[in-house]
C-alpha cells in the first residue's frame, strides 16, 4: 500500500513558482507594468456635431410625438419606476 502524505501534492503552477521563489525570491514582488493605451485623438469637428445633435435630440423627438404617444411613454415610465421601488422593499 503507497504511503500518503500529509500535505496535499502542488500543481504545476505552484510548484513553478515555489522554484522560481527559491532562486531569485526578488523576482515575483514587482507586477510587470503594462504601457497604458493610447486613446485615439478626436474630431473636434465631430464632437461638436454629436454634441449639437444630442442637444435637440430629445426636444424634436417630443414635438414629433402626439398627446397620446407621450402619454404612453409616460405611464410606462411610471410603471417601471413603481416596479423598481416595490422590488426593493
Amino acid at each position: 500500500m503507497p504511503k500518503r502524505s500529509s500535505k496535499p501534492q502542488k500543481d504545476a503552477p505552484e510548484l513553478a513558482r515555489q522554484v522560481l521563489d527559491s532562486i531569485m525570491p526578488d523576482a515575483g514582488d514587482k507586477p510587470a507594468e503594462e504601457p497604458a493605451p493610447e486613446e485615439p485623438e478626436k474630431n473636434p469637428a465631430a464632437v461638436a456635431l454629436g454634441r449639437l445633435g444630442g442637444l435637440k435630440g430629445g426636444k424634436a423627438r417630443a414635438e414629433k410625438l402626439t398627446k397620446k404617444q407621450r402619454s404612453e411613454i409616460a405611464k410606462k415610465a411610471a410603471q417601471a419606476r413603481w416596479k423598481k421601488a416595490n422590488e426593493g422593499s
